[in-house]
């Protein structure tokens, strides 16, 4: 492990001491106060290397500017880190475990547990032959999504800052909440940000870069239904939580998660609550064609109407919530980010594919609020379970792909 490499993975091992799990279900923002602690804990860190313009905003930002080194003209980009992890699983008293030298074949997690990083659940790691790995210890996630990000970024940062006669135009730094959600990003100041184009350092394996995405919907079904006593209840009840499972169970099995791949969309229906008195069911709805997207919300609401007329006595309603949309054609009409990426890519012999993201990051929303914003690899596989992990070579590999996109940018 180098210098580099031990410095990202210094601070990577220090951020994800720190909880910052986030709260689908809170109505605040950002939706946990512990994002709040460690965008203090950032802002602090970035002081003392020399960011300057250092702030932690209403809603938990944090944003800094790494001055220009050169009088020549040059665009003002952006790097963007998500400070939140995701709430599918365990993210607090996380312990990273280093794998040193990694010499290929099954790598273990957590013996006890029999947990294994093998060619079945971790397609990548074949590629990390000799690079150092990091996991967690098979209780936790690991958090490198997207605390790999932040550690990438910062040691960027403290890398130019300590070379000033690297020649680079000015250079924004912003830390976001609540990006697992995809509700952060939304409080965001793009305006006041003032960037010209920027990069989410939020991807995956290495050479992945996400130019496009899912045009992403959160959707609720309300059921309110009719309660009586069950001995009684013939030709009267309407039962909310069997009418959840009827519209839950009707819907298309070739339109779901686990039977779609590429750039297929789906309806995951991934929560439920209910009683006698009302049920609600929590889902989203995502797909890279608009035009498909908006037939996908039409065909739930056609099936909505059809348990509507099996189900008389129920009120069924539909609320769909715009989460993010594709940023794909807006990066194609303005190209500099990309055309920047791409050169920088070669420059470190980092072979890439672009990809259509079957997700989304922070920006996806910035890119149509203004601010073009492609998403680079970071480095990690399996994000969101115990069976997260992450290359530091990759990691380094990522940090000098933003570095040239920093130098190339001077004119």
């Amino acid at each position: 492990m180098n210098e580099l490499q031990q410095k990202i993975y210094n601070r990577l091992a220090r951020y994800v001491s720190f909880d910052t799990t986030s709260s689908p279900a809170s109505t605040v923002v950002p939706s946990t106060d512990a994002q709040i602690s460690f965008a203090h804990q950032l802002a602090a860190e970035m002081k003392k290397i020399g960011i300057t313009e250092v702030e932690v905003d209403e809603y938990g930002f944090v944003t800094g500017l790494i001055p220009a080194t050169t009088d020549k003209k040059a665009p003002v980009i952006g790097f963007f880190a998500h400070m939140d992890t995701v709430s599918d699983y365990n993210g607090h008293d996380i312990h990273p475990v280093l794998h040193e030298n990694y010499t290929g074949g099954p790598l273990t997690i957590n013996a006890a547990k029999k947990m294994i990083l093998n060619e079945q659940n971790a397609a990548s790691l074949a590629k990390c032959i000799g690079d150092t790995i990091v996991t967690a210890d098979g209780n936790t996630l690991l958090g490198a999504d997207d605390k790999l990000g932040i550690s990438i970024i910062m040691t960027l940062a403290e890398h130019l800052l300590a070379h000033p006669e690297i020649a680079h135009g000015p250079l924004k730094v912003a830390f976001t909440i609540d990006e697992e959600t995809g509700t952060g990003i939304g409080y965001f100041d793009v305006k006041k940000f003032a960037a010209d184009f920027a990069y989410t350092v939020d991807g995956a394996n290495l050479g992945d870069i996400d130019c496009g995405n899912f045009n992403a919907d959160a959707v609720t079904l309300h059921i309110t239904g009719k309660s009586c006593h069950p001995g009684s209840a013939k030709g009267f009840m309407a039962n909310p939580v069997r009418i959840a499972a009827d519209i839950i169970s009707s819907w298309p099995e070739h339109k779901l998660p686990e039977t779609t791949d590429g750039e297929d969309g789906f309806i995951l229906f991934k929560d439920i609550t209910g009683s006698l008195e009302k049920a609600e069911v929590q889902g989203i709805v995502r797909e890279h064609s608009l035009d498909k997207f908006a037939r996908f919300k039409q065909d739930l609401l056609n099936l909505v109407e059809k348990k509507r007329a099996k189900y008389p006595a129920a009120k069924i309603e539909v609320e769909f919530k715009e989460q993010y949309r594709n940023m794909r054609d807006i990066l194609r009409a303005r190209p500099q980010a990309m055309e920047l990426l791409e050169q920088s890519l070669k420059e470190n012999n980092v072979p890439y594919k672009l990809t259509q993201a079957r997700g989304g990051t922070d920006g996806a929303q910035m890119t149509f609020k203004g601010l073009p914003t492609p998403n680079i690899f970071a480095g990690y596989e399996n994000p969101h379970g115990p069976y997260e992990w992450c290359s530091l070579n990759w990691a380094e590999k990522a940090l000098h792909v933003l570095e040239s996109i920093a130098k190339n940018a001077v004119k």
